[in-house]
């Protein structure tokens, strides 16, 4: 590829992300438009001993992405794409976003085995904070990576797979951005699939005393349960070989758009001015849950639209210790001194390899905890995080969490050699910081 002049930076720009509760003022946004052009920039930055934090669409609620210096704009970068059918091997831009890439396969009659329940995030940001679906035979979106392109802080170029360096591209897939900047992935797919999906609101004590049940005996399975109350909302999605009972559209836009998310932005704020009326409002959200089946393409079963804001703390957790994490959370918001408006949600997944995955070599129950935008967290989130790491759970990278370095070490048997590929591609640290400093030390 041709050497090309950098595109100028633009800044100062203030950045938000979409929860609102990280913010910074960067000084330079970097968007270049080819790959030989960011390895320029990315050796400039070096070289005047500056930093650089790739951002995607801004869907982590930690500071994983936050850029007090250049920020690293990677949309209007356009590698080529590749897509064999044969081998069900799709070649992507990092910077592309899931909904993208969902509208793309799916016209190649293709398909991600898995997904989260939204599509809003770029690739590269998905697999490198460890963003997963649920499915107790299925690992996170890193583990669907068969190859990846990344740019390190020299400008080189570096193809990664389990045949060529196979140490970084096993730190990479979840790289937590520190390593490099992702430019290219290749993903496994599978052929396109339809799901049945069945909602239909029950009991946490009927839930927790089937929980292997639910989490092997269907494709996906999910639940919610609402504090204050016993009520979960259940959420399974199965393959069917025929899209034979579609959601009618009204019956979509009620349930997805107006109740999930209109009547309940209203009933937050509600509950946010007068905290009293919490539990109240809590039982009714739950006995209001919609209950439907319905059949769909993969990705629009699997994705939904999210616009009520809010924050969020999830952690990978050893399916044994559900149980008693879903005991110790009822405790915990019983004695808590403000509200929880939101519910908990716990969904399940394979375990994989990448060395920083929350699911490294560990099958998982994921269990996260929400609070309504403005509403206090803090206590409640630190006070999940203690039974969750005494639990050896393990942080979801783009989700809110506490942890250090120190912490986190012996929770990854592969923490040390993450490090090692970290100090040889970036022994400068053009891609830290503060939140890197903070959960993989200097």
């Amino acid at each position: 590829m041709s050497a090309t002049a950098a595109s100028p930076p633009t800044g100062p720009v203030h950045w938000s992300n979409w929860a609102g509760n990280q913010q910074a003022t960067v000084r330079q946004v970097l968007r270049p438009a080819t790959v030989d052009e960011l390895s320029a920039q990315l050796r400039a930055a070096a070289d005047a001993g500056g930093r650089v934090k790739p951002v995607g669409s801004g869907h982590s609620f930690t500071d994983i992405a936050t850029a007090p210096d250049r920020q690293l704009d990677l949309s209007a970068l356009a590698t080529p794409v590749t897509v064999n059918t044969g081998a069900r091997l799709v070649t992507v831009p990092a910077g592309m976003t899931l909904r993208r890439l969902n509208a793309l396969l799916a016209s190649h009659r293709l398909a991600l085995p898995n997904l989260g329940d939204i599509d809003a995030q770029t690739i590269a940001g998905a697999i490198s904070t460890g963003t997963h679906g649920t499915g107790a035979g299925l690992p996170g979106l890193a583990g669907f990576v068969d190859s990846l392109t990344m740019v390190t802080a020299a400008g080189e170029v570096l193809h990664c797979s389990e045949r060529q360096h196979p140490d970084v591209f096993a730190a990479a897939r979840v790289g937590l951005g520190a390593l490099g900047v992702l430019v290219e992935v290749t993903l496994r797919c599978v052929d396109a699939f339809v799901l049945r999906a069945a909602e239909r609101p029950g009991t946490l004590a009927d839930v927790r005393a089937t929980l292997p049940e639910l989490a092997d005996g269907n494709d996906h399975a999910e639940f919610f349960w609402f504090p204050y109350t016993d009520r979960v909302q259940l959420r399974v999605n199965n393959r069917t070989p025929v899209d034979d009972q579609p959601l009618p559209s009204w019956r979509g836009w009620f349930d997805d758009e107006f109740m999930a998310n209109t009547v309940l932005d209203g009933v937050c704020r509600l509950g946010r001015a007068i905290p009293g009326v919490v539990p109240t409002l809590n039982t009714l959200t739950a006995r209001a849950a919609a209950t439907r089946t319905y059949t769909g393409r993969s990705d629009r079963v699997f994705c939904s639209p999210r616009r009520v804001r809010f924050a969020e703390m999830e952690y990978a957790l050893p399916r044994s210790a559900l149980d008693p994490v879903l005991t110790a959370l009822a405790d915990i918001v019983d004695r808590l001194p403000h509200r929880v408006m939101l519910p908990v949600e716990v969904r399940f997944g394979a375990g994989d390899d990448s060395w920083l995955s929350p699911g490294h070599r560990q099958d998982c129950g994921y269990v996260a905890v929400h609070q309504y935008t403005g509403m206090p967290y803090e206590e409640y989130f630190q006070a999940f995080e203690r039974v969750a790491t005494d639990l050896g759970g393990r942080p979801h990278w783009g989700k809110l969490h506490w942890r250090t370095a120190e912490t986190l070490a012996p929770a990854y048997p592969r923490f040390a050699d993450f490090l090692a590929v970290r100090d040889r591609l970036d022994p400068g640290r053009v891609f830290a910081n503060d939140y890197t400093e903070r959960v993989l030390g200097g």
